[in-house]
């Protein structure tokens, strides 16, 4: 599970929809994986005013990874490629979460990440 991907993922639980604290799942006591592949210059600009920067500054914190800067940078500003195009392709698509679980900052629910992939089933009495 590509690190990009928790931008976009919050908590399942009906109960946790308005709570802002739901957003991001946090990990813990993941395996990191690094899967090398080219730069994408197109879709690091195209992505990069979507991100939510400062949720993402957070988890590259809580994983140990190298800290962002405070600010995102401009789209237009990621040079052909760029040290900073090419820091933010080896965090957002190339560093994936292999095992480990990710937690809810709301209601503490964790929903288990094994071989790569999330699982959002939630048990019956928390649907």
């Amino acid at each position: 599970m590509k690190l990009l991907t928790l931008n976009f993922l919050t908590c399942a639980i009906k109960t946790c929809k308005t709570s802002p604290s739901s957003f991001p799942l946090h990990p813990q006591d993941a395996e990191l994986e690094i899967v090398e592949s080219d730069v994408n210059m197109a879709f690091l600009r195209n992505i990069l005013p979507r991100l939510m920067w400062e949720e993402l500054r957070g988890i590259t914190r809580e994983l140990g990874l190298p800290e962002l800067p405070e600010t995102a940078p401009a789209a237009e500003d990621l040079g052909e490629p760029s040290q900073v195009a090419k820091d933010l392709h080896r965090l957002l698509l190339e560093t994936s979460i292999r095992e480990g679980k990710l937690v809810c900052g709301n209601c503490g629910h964790e929903y288990a990440v094994k071989e790569g992939i999330a699982n959002f089933l939630l048990p019956g009495h928390l649907v």
